[in-house]
Parts: C-alpha cells; structure tokens; sequence
C-alpha cells in the first residue's frame, strides 16, 4: 500500500532501496495484458521500476575472496534477465473452425502444425504457415476430448466421449485406425518421450497403457474410485501421474503397475495434472481454483497458487521448467513464475471459459483454447533472452530491442557509468578496460554456475538410484521377515 498526495495505490513492490538523499524507491509491476475479441490486438500495461541500482561507497573495509565472489553474484543477480526485463507475450494468431467448444490443444514437434479437439466431434489440424487451409478430420461420433501429437509428430492421438482412441495420420487424407479403449468417456490420451506407449483415463475410473503400433492392450490402473480426468507419462517413462474426480492425484510405478503416493491435499476436483519437464514434481488444476505444485520425492507440497476467480482447467510447463501457463473459467490465461513463485502475467482473450493451454515443444509459442470455439496462438516473448544473447547484447552496446545506446547514459552489468567528457579519451580507454574486465569476470562466474548445476543435477540422479535401491533393500527385508514367521 503506497500513500502519497492524499491518494491510495495498492500494487505490488517487486523491489525497494534507499535513494542517495536517503529516501526510498520502488520497483512496481502489472502486467495485465489484454487480447481484445480474439482480433489480435494486444493492449497492456508495462512495468514502473527501477531503471538504475543505487551503489554506496565504503571506504576502510577489506573484503575477503569469498566475499568478493559474493558480491559479484550480488551483481550478477541485478544484471541478469529476470521476467520483467523482457518482452510481453503477444497475441499471434487465431484459428476459427470449430463449431463448439474447444477441449484441447497440442503442437507438433516442428511447430507447423496445432491439433484442436473441439466438442463438435472434430479433430482440427492447423497450418501455422499463413495462407494455408486447416484439415477437418471426421470420425468420432462424440466430442473430442483431448488431443496429442506424438513425439516424432507423425501421429495424432484422440480420445473422445464416445469411448474410443484414435491414431490419424495428419495428412489431407486424415487416415486414422480406431480401437475401444475404455468402457466410458476418453478423457485424457498422452504418448511416452519415446513414442512407443500411450496411457489413456477414463470415466470408467481407470488408467490404461497401450503399445502405440499394435494399439496392443498392455495393462490397467484401477484404484481411482471417480472419474480420472488426466493420466501423464514422466519424462523418463519411468512413473505415471493420474487425477480424478474423486479429489487425488495418483502415482504410479510403470514397472511395478502399483500407486506408489496419492496426494489429497486438493479441496475438489483435479482437472488436469503435468510432470514438470526435470520429472522430480507435478502440478495440479483444481475445481477449487487452485494450482498446487508437489514434489514427487519427497512427496510434498512446494507451491500453492490461488490466482484464478473459477475453476483451473488446464496447464502446461514451460520446457525450461521457469514458467507455468494455467487456464481458467474466469476467462483468463496466467503465466506464473515458478522460480519466484509469483504471477507473472495475466492474458484476456477468450470470450467465455479458458479451457485449455499448451507450450509448443521448444516453449517459443503457447496455444490455448476456449469455450468461444476460438483456438489463439500466442508468442512466448518473455522467455527469449538468455544469459548469452544479453551478454554479447551488452558488449556491443546494442538494447535488446535492436537499437544503438551509448554508455554514457545507460547501465552497464548493473554499474552506473558517469558521464564524461569528449575529449577525455584517457578515461574513455580505462572505461573500456574496465567494462571487458567486468565481462570476463561475469562469463567465469557463469562458467562457474553451469558446473554446479551439473553438479546438482548428477547429485539428483544418484539420490534417486540410493532411493529406488534403498526402497529394494526394504521390500526384500520385509520379504525375508514374512517368510520366517510363516
């Protein structure tokens, strides 16, 4: 709450420092933004924050190494692309063709193509070429309810109400083989990372897994005692996350067919579920307007978004696992930062419920759909600038909108340069110096990080062997225990 001028502001203060005369300044941001009809139009508010760090000096303090590094990574930290130093999303394209509501969305894996399930029993395939016309693809007898490219993106998989799966070829020729998967509705079809099995949930109250060439029956998870509505494959195949009406989140062991954890801590009913793209946590839409976000060993909850006004319908992570997309019956799409944990954006353009959400493979675009029978592509925008580009950005002197600036007046790795004058050339070359310094010291410090990272990285994967080999350990024991006192 900010008072000033006899006037009161709520917003959010994203930063807050001291002024050099002692007083204080604030960082704010809304970044509501709004696609009007679905006609393209994009309006929006930037953010008011900081355009410079304040740096005091200190003299009479010596600063270890340990602390120097520190400081640099203080530094960094300022510097670095966070969200609000980069572009808004922005509405691309929108598709017109269904004649009901939309139920699902899912890009190919070269990006030309986007698959819609529609309840007017279409499955719709879209060029995201411009100028070139949509296949219509006829042979459900119900609404479609969920759609999916496969990984190679050589087939489409649909489910429907009419307790069928398909697989189509999506070509003009829309060929597609069909098989009674479930005794009741197909709420949820998705294929493995290598594309050899499809699980597929049921109003029937279970999971299933198929082999995807022979459509081959493989087996059944039925501990469910509702509707499932989603059933998610891991990343590495390994587990497989199912959510029902019957308000829990189950997972299960491939290998094993056995529910390893079922998380209850939803107040209603669990609309959709996803693995983020590490496999090491799932996030989860409710009817209670909530997104929870559970790791999956520890088997606790990490986060807890309560951001939409109705019931989440859909989401989808974002392949660098920083961002979540959401969709709502409040009409909305958000885009929440996971490593900040806070609500990034809010989009407005569907005219009625949002009902579905999806990042293409590589997370440059996302494509939602919604009860208006419109199927909007959006471009990502926010996620563009990394490490890299910014850094050779910053060395050329060149904004990252493509337009020349000179030192003198900007910020530099977070540093403020004074100006000077013309003629003193001198100072110009120690500046010079200085800033190529400041640069290489930044790239080693990067360096540094990425070998932690991998670092942490092959610290998990061997954490998670310990476990799987310490959880044998234990089954074998207790095998050994039972045996003796029959």
């Amino acid at each position: 709450m900010l008072k000033g001028s006899g006037e009161t502001m709520k917003c959010h203060a994203n930063a807050v420092c001291h002024t050099p005369e002692g007083g204080l300044q604030t960082a704010i941001r809304d970044s509501t933004l709004a696609a009007q009809g679905g006609t393209g139009s994009l309006s929006g508010e930037r953010e008011s924050r900081l355009t410079e760090p304040v740096w005091r000096e200190t003299a009479g303090v010596n600063v270890s190494p340990l602390g120097c590094c520190f400081l640099w990574l203080l530094v960094l930290w300022q510097w670095y692309p966070r969200a609000e130093d980069l572009e808004d999303p922005s509405l691309e394209r929108h598709f017109k063709g269904h004649r009901d509501a939309i139920t699902s969305v899912d890009f190919s894996l070269n990006k030309k193509q986007l698959a819609s399930g529609s309840m007017d029993s279409c499955l719709m395939i879209w060029s995201m070429r411009p100028q070139m016309r949509a296949y219509r693809f006829v042979g459900h007898k119900d609404a479609v309810m969920c759609v999916q490219f496969s990984p190679s993106g050589h087939l489409v998989a649909s489910g429907s109400r009419d307790k069928t799966v398909r697989l189509w070829v999506p070509s003009v020729k829309g060929e597609s083989t069909v098989f009674k998967a479930h005794t009741a509705t197909v709420r949820s079809v998705h294929f493995s990372s290598d594309g050899q099995s499809l699980v597929t949930a049921s109003d029937d109250k279970t999971v299933k897994v198929w082999t995807v060439h022979r459509q081959k029956f493989l087996f059944s998870l039925s501990q469910h005692i509702n509707w499932v509505r989603c059933a998610r494959f891991s990343p590495d195949g390994r587990l497989i996350v199912s959510a029902s009406d019957d308000k829990t989140v189950k997972l299960w062991d491939k290998t094993s067919r056995e529910c390893i954890h079922s998380f209850c801590e939803h107040g209603g009913f669990v609309n959709h579920v996803d693995f983020h793209p590490s496999g090491t946590c799932i996030a989860a839409a409710g009817t209670d307007n909530t997104v929870k976000v559970w790791d999956v060993r520890m088997n606790r909850l990490l986060q807890h978004y309560q951001v939409h006004s109705a019931v989440v319908n859909s989401l989808s992570f974002h392949p660098s696992g920083n961002y979540l997309v959401t969709a709502s019956n409040d009409s909305t799409l958000k885009i929440l930062d996971l490593l900040e944990g806070r609500l990034l954006y809010t989009l407005h353009g569907h005219q009625g419920p949002a009902t579905c959400v999806a990042f293409s493979r590589v997370g440059d675009f996302f494509a939602s759909g919604g009860s208006d029978e419109q199927v909007m592509v959006w471009k990502t925008n926010f996620d563009a600038a990394d490490y890299g580009d910014v850094l050779k950005t910053q060395k050329s002197g060149t904004s990252m909108d493509g337009t020349h600036h000179t030192l003198q007046s900007e910020m530099d790795f977070g540093v403020h340069l004074k100006k000077t004058k013309p003629q003193d050339s001198g100072r110009n070359h120690a500046q010079q110096e200085e800033e190529t310094s400041l640069a290489n010291t930044l790239e080693h410090i990067m360096g540094q990080l990425d070998v932690l990272t991998q670092t942490v990285s092959i610290l998990e994967q061997r954490l998670t062997l310990t476990e799987d080999k310490l959880k044998e350990c234990l089954e074998n024991q207790q095998k050994i225990i039972q045996n003796k006192m029959s």
